[in-house]
């Protein structure tokens, strides 16, 4: 048991160092599972609208929709993770990685 918690404790050290680019991983694969689903609301709701009306609101929700969420909620997603213990980050991180692994197969 005391090899499993050094080996988490370890692990979190790990993951702690690189926590800006596992929260980029973790946003990006977020948005990538709900980008289709936030594109396809955008287009029966402005489906009625002209083509470049429709090319406008498609540039602003990505560029800006994703873009913000990518630069705005990723630091707090950092911040977050960061606050866990060593006992804690990386089971959290691991199931979070999980979590998206099992939606992106149901999806």
């Amino acid at each position: 048991m005391d090899l499993l918690l050094e080996l988490v404790v370890e692990l979190s050290k790990w993951s702690r160092f690189h926590l800006s680019d596992i929260s980029l991983a973790i946003m990006a694969s977020a948005l990538v599972l709900v980008g289709p689903d936030i594109n396809a609301r955008v287009r029966s709701s402005i489906g009625h609208l002209n083509f470049l009306l429709r090319t406008l609101a498609f540039i602003l929700v990505c560029t800006l929709g994703y873009g913000l969420a990518m630069v705005y909620l990723t630091p707090i997603l950092q911040n977050t993770l960061g606050h866990l213990n060593n006992y804690s980050l990386s089971p959290v991180v691991i199931l979070i990685f999980l979590l998206i692994g099992i939606l992106a197969d149901r999806h």
